[in-house]
């Protein structure tokens, strides 16, 4: 479930990039890459602009969806209640510090 939801939440993340840089901007962004006037070759100015507005709107929306819902599944994945800081310190400290030397074993005295 969780990796579902990730690939659905990073697709979407895609997309939005795409349709913001779409969009008629002062530097033209990727206005013109579908050829000439971009987008507008079908669509009116007026019809372009709404109708990338409301694509981004939605995809914002589903964007913010589907991270509140990976928050809401990763939240109980931590059992520990610990920092992922603290974990990757403790697992340093525990293999840098160094194994006591074992003690000579005494020799045995013959009767």
């Amino acid at each position: 479930m969780g990796t579902v939801l990730l690939v659905i939440h990073l697709l979407i993340a895609i997309f939005l990039v795409a349709v913001i840089l779409l969009q008629r901007s002062e530097g033209g962004a990727l206005d013109g890459l579908g050829g000439g006037s971009g987008a507008s070759n079908f669509l009116t100015a007026r019809g372009t602009g709404n109708l990338l507005t409301r694509t981004t709107a939605i995809l914002a929306t589903l964007f913010i969806i589907t991270s509140i819902s990976l928050s809401f599944y990763y939240k109980g994945r931590n059992t520990t209640n610990q920092s992922l800081i603290d974990s990757i310190a403790a697992a340093e400290t525990q293999q840098a510090a160094p194994a006591a030397p074992a003690a000579p074993e005494a020799p045995v005295a013959e009767k």
